[in-house]
């Protein structure tokens, strides 16, 4: 297992910052939270934390070296994220209030959706990345794989739900639906902002 406290310590912490600091999911989820309020965004909350999980016990088990093989495929991998963020910018710039007369009222993103994201979420592959190169100790290195996976799961649930909570105090601001709307298209903006990272700064991947 862990070869010593302070190592864990160290990596609690970069969980907690890496998850709580602005990325694709926390700025998704503060627009859930505006949107449609904090029951209705758990499952979001829920399939970021399990989705994430998932891809640090991927990635711990073996699927960067598939990347490491076949570059191609983190190439693909990028540009299929970034058609992702573009269109989920779109969905939240185009979002009215909830219960208005529309006959398409939008609706939050469901767990599924949000666990499936995380595979195109370069903020995520940075994270699980570092977490196993970083923080993995080699000795018992399969059971460490599985505890970074599960320990970063429990830090992220709670980091990505302040940013739900915060959305849903925001609520009674945006009642107005001219200020809601500008609040989406801001939040959708900043979606198109992440992707600057993800296409123009790195190209190959590099575990």
């Amino acid at each position: 297992m862990f070869a010593s406290l302070d190592l864990l310590i160290a990596f609690v912490l970069f969980a907690f910052v890496s998850s709580i600091t602005p990325g694709p999911n926390n700025t998704m989820l503060l627009a859930s939270g505006v949107n449609f309020g904090v029951r209705r965004s758990v499952p979001h909350a829920l399939g970021v934390s399990v989705g994430f999980m998932v891809m640090v016990l991927a990635v711990g088990l073996g699927l960067g070296e598939v990347f490491k093989a076949w570059p191609a495929l983190y190439t693909v991998l990028r540009y299929a994220g970034a058609a992702y963020l573009l269109y989920l910018a779109w969905k939240i710039a185009t979002s009215g209030p909830v219960g208005t007369a529309s006959t398409a009222e939008p609706k939050p993103i469901g767990f599924w959706a949000a666990a499936a994201f995380q595979w195109v979420n370069p903020k995520a592959w940075v994270m699980a990345i570092g977490a196993i190169t970083t923080y993995t100790p080699a000795q018992g290195y399969v059971a460490n794989v599985v505890v970074i996976a599960a320990v970063f799961a429990l830090v992220n649930l709670p980091s990505v739900g302040v940013w739900v909570m915060f959305g849903s105090a925001l609520r009674g601001l945006l009642q107005n639906p001219r200020w809601l709307m500008l609040f989406n298209v801001l939040m959708a903006a900043l979606l198109v902002v992440s992707l600057y990272p993800l296409l123009f700064v790195e190209s190959t991947f590099h575990p």
